[in-house]
């Protein structure tokens, strides 16, 4: 084959998955915006529910102000919006895996499904664990340290802004076990070497849960605890998926040689 035929082959390759991410994009955007149109006739409803945490905490006679004309009218449908992004967090995921799955060994691709399913049932149960136990102890906490005198009305666009985030820390931060599952099936680390790093994780755990919440001891602690539990969680399962593809590469083999 010549150089400019392999040229063209690696073109077309390169064409080819371009296109193929282009179309996986348009699907997560139409599966976020057909989730968000369903959502806007409910727009205030969402907000109301996304406010709870807070709204439970306020002290008597408190409540959450808008700061900006807009503010009324736009943060209900921007908390929509971000709504619609954490329903349509199943259909990225398998957009994604969909995308990387053709470059995956046939072993790799046996574990595909239920890493996938995995993914997704981490990212909620970060963010529920967010909403039903940090939110609780970090608003709490708030109102308990108001200075007197001062009367805690928080506004509702600085409020969407903050509970987005830790929303999206822990959702990310519970997908740990995945994360040190594919470290591993990809050789970038062996699974001796994460386990020799367990105090530095603990270290990045607290550092990471210092940065991404609120300066209080409470949902650092909240956030640290989890993630470093989750990478024992995730060195056990790789070490699981290890041992079975071990059986299986022995039985290819043993089933190779009596053919």
């Amino acid at each position: 084959m010549s150089m400019e035929s392999e040229e063209q082959l690696a073109e077309g390759s390169l064409v080819s998955h371009l296109v193929e991410l282009r179309s996986r994009l348009i699907r997560s955007a139409l599966s976020i915006l057909l989730i968000f149109v369903c959502l806007i006739p409910f727009a205030e409803q969402t907000f109301t529910i996304v406010a709870t945490p807070l709204m439970e905490r306020l002290p008597e006679n408190a409540t959450m102000i808008a700061t900006q004309v807009a503010s009324p009218f736009i943060t209900p449908f921007k908390t929509s919006l971000f709504v619609a992004v954490f329903l349509s967090m199943p259909v990225i995921l398998y957009q994604v895996w969909g995308f990387i799955a053709p470059g995956l060994y046939r072993k790799e691709k046996r574990f595909a499904s239920p890493l996938l399913i995995s993914s997704i049932v981490l990212f909620y149960s970060g963010v529920a664990f967010a909403y039903f136990v940090v939110f609780p102890l970090m608003f709490g906490f708030f109102a308990a340290v108001s200075p007197e005198g001062v009367t805690m009305m928080t506004d509702i666009s600085s409020y969407l802004d903050f509970i987005l985030t830790i929303f999206f820390a822990f959702g990310l931060a519970f997908e740990v076990p995945i994360a040190t599952v594919m470290l591993v099936w990809s050789g970038l680390v062996s699974l001796e070497a994460l386990g020799k790093a367990r105090a530095y994780v603990f270290l990045g755990a607290f550092v990471m849960g210092m940065l991404l919440t609120p300066p209080d001891a409470i949902s650092q602690t909240l956030l640290a605890v989890p993630v470093y539990l989750l990478y024992e969680a995730g060195l056990i399962l790789a070490k699981v998926l290890g041992k079975q593809d071990d059986v299986s590469a022995s039985a290819d083999k043993s089933d190779s040689t009596d053919i």
